[in-house]
């Protein structure tokens, strides 16, 4: 029982995960426009994200804008994309594993061997599909407190850390807390039956022991 509830647990995290991967992916609230230095002008925030440019005017009003040329983007930023776009397959295929194992568990649970298969597998997707999206959500992070603390970079192009940061830092973790929570469960599957094995065995080269024991014990006798 208790190792369903840990399943429905990292499939309900890993889930949650997905979401947020995908929220990260899309919203364009990567960097945001800082207001800094007695900069009166707060009715325009401007939104940079991994697809688009944004502006917004008194929350009323937005306009996006895609980036026009792939060749214009910088390095860093085409490498963001892929990186986000291969979490978000990882992601899906890890939580379609998940659901996978928690059917077969709930339908068998002679096989223990299949169950820890789709186990480990969603777990070791979901770990690296957390990974995947720490790497340039922290990236960015690091590169907006960075350029903010300089002093030679000017203030209008000085950033703030947007929503989706932010997004991208919880889905992460819960992503990692539901692949460790799979690998976890593959663990203790794929002990269990070693265990039980191990102890059968031992019974019956009790009995056999005894038996032997007893023959023999009958056979001086005679």
């Amino acid at each position: 029982m208790s190792c369903c509830a840990l399943q429905i647990t990292g499939l309900i995290f890993g889930g949650v995960g997905m979401v947020g991967t995908l929220a990260t992916t899309a919203m364009p609230q990567w960097r945001v426009s800082a207001f800094i230095e007695g900069n009166i002008v707060v009715f325009e925030t401007i939104w940079e994200g991994l697809w688009m440019d944004c502006i917004s005017q008194l929350g009323i009003r937005l306009q996006c804008k895609f980036y026009d040329s792939l060749l214009a983007l910088s390095p860093s930023l085409e490498v963001f994309r892929a990186l986000m776009c291969l979490a978000i397959g990882l992601s899906i295929i890890a939580f379609l594993m998940g659901i996978a194992g928690v059917k077969y568990t709930r339908q068998t649970k002679k096989d223990a061997q299949a169950i820890s298969v789709f186990m480990l597998t969603a777990g070791i997707a979901f770990l690296l599909t957390g990974v995947l999206v720490l790497i340039p959500v922290s990236w960015t992070g690091g590169s907006i407190i960075r350029d903010f603390y300089d002093p030679n970079v000017p203030v209008p192009l000085k950033r703030e850390l947007g929503a989706a940061l932010y997004v991208g830092w919880v889905s992460s973790a819960l992503l990692i807390t539901a692949g460790t929570m799979y690998c976890i469960f593959w663990c203790s599957a794929d002990t269990s039956p070693k265990t039980r094995y191990s102890s059968s065995s031992r019974h019956r080269w009790q009995k056999s022991d005894f038996a032997g024991g007893k023959s023999l014990s009958m056979h001086a006798y005679v």
